[in-house]
């Protein structure tokens, strides 16, 4: 099967009818410029949602239509992507706006980050569409990340192994050096471990489309750790920026980042009221003590 035929299956698989509910409702709150919403994250394998912050991505169509407010196009197209706190029904979430042009960049080997890839590469579900047309966009887009994470990685390897897994798990530990994370060491193996056999399909057709595209046919390991490396720095300082604007548009910004930490390093943070009313005084002044303490890497 072809890579692009396991995503689209992929995404069409049924999720939790109130995740559904909520991505329609997070659209709505956008109007006509939202073209598609992406449900990812950990509570993609969850059955019980309550008490958990699900992830959605908004894809829209233009970054103007989509806000009532100038300042917020310009952030989005500025350093996307703008992040945004959501109730619905009992359940919470955080979704990230995007538009069609910078989904297709940031899933591609011309992305600015690793961020928007390295999450489309897992299991993901397309959880409403405004038309066909979305959803071919989406696909087409999604098909690109993995593919993106083969490219990166097979020239750091010595000898392109085999078992397409373990170009995954070289893969997530590169990406997750080039993020800000409060996950534990070995996160991007329990990853895989949750679907070995998910991973070596859509590993082997990513696989076979770096190959025919010749997508790292004379890349020295050298040159792509040079990439690596400036990839990390600059995803680094990204993670802080994204931190500081989400402080303006997040509701609980501060609690949600605690909370986050807490739950995947094993921390026990608690906010002082004036961290809670100023998230990005919050941020600023835990992350010096989270970087000593190996909480976040």
């Amino acid at each position: 099967m072809s890579l692009r035929s396991l995503i689209a299956a992929e995404l069409a698989e049924p999720v939790d009818p109130r995740v559904a509910a909520m991505a329609k409702a997070v659209a709505e709150a956008h109007g006509d410029a939202s073209l598609a919403v992406i449900f990812y994250g950990s509570c993609l394998r969850e059955r019980q949602l309550e008490g958990l912050m699900l992830d959605f991505y908004l894809i829209v169509d233009d970054y103007r239509r989509a806000y009532d407010k100038a300042w917020l196009a310009k952030a989005n197209a500025l350093i996307p992507p703008n992040v945004f706190h959501f109730q619905h029904e009992g359940l919470v979430a955080k979704y990230a706006v995007l538009d069609a042009a910078d989904l297709a960049r940031e899933t591609s080997l011309d992305a600015g980050s690793v961020s928007v890839w390295a999450r489309f590469a897992q299991p993901v579900r397309l959880v409403w569409q405004r038309d066909d047309k979305a959803r071919q966009m989406v696909e087409a887009a999604v098909a690109e990340a993995p593919v993106t994470l083969f490219a990166m990685t097979l020239p750091l390897m010595d000898a392109a192994p085999e078992d397409s897994n373990a170009v995954w798990s070289e893969g997530f530990r590169q990406t997750y050096a080039a993020e800000l994370r409060a996950e534990r060491k070995g996160r991007g193996g329990s990853i895989i471990d949750s679907d070995p056999e998910r991973y070596r399909q859509v590993g082997d057709a990513a696989r076979r489309e770096v190959e025919t595209r010749g997508l790292s046919r004379g890349v020295s390991s050298r040159a792509m750790a040079r990439k690596w490396k400036r990839l990390q720095r600059k995803g680094k300082a990204l993670s802080v920026i994204r931190l500081a604007k989400a402080s303006a548009t997040f509701n609980g910004g501060a609690e949600y980042i605690a909370w986050k930490i807490n739950r995947h390093a094993g921390t026990d943070i608690e906010l002082t009221e004036f961290q809670k009313r100023h998230p990005l005084w919050a941020a600023v002044s835990l992350l010096p003590r989270l970087l000593r303490s190996g909480a976040i890497r």
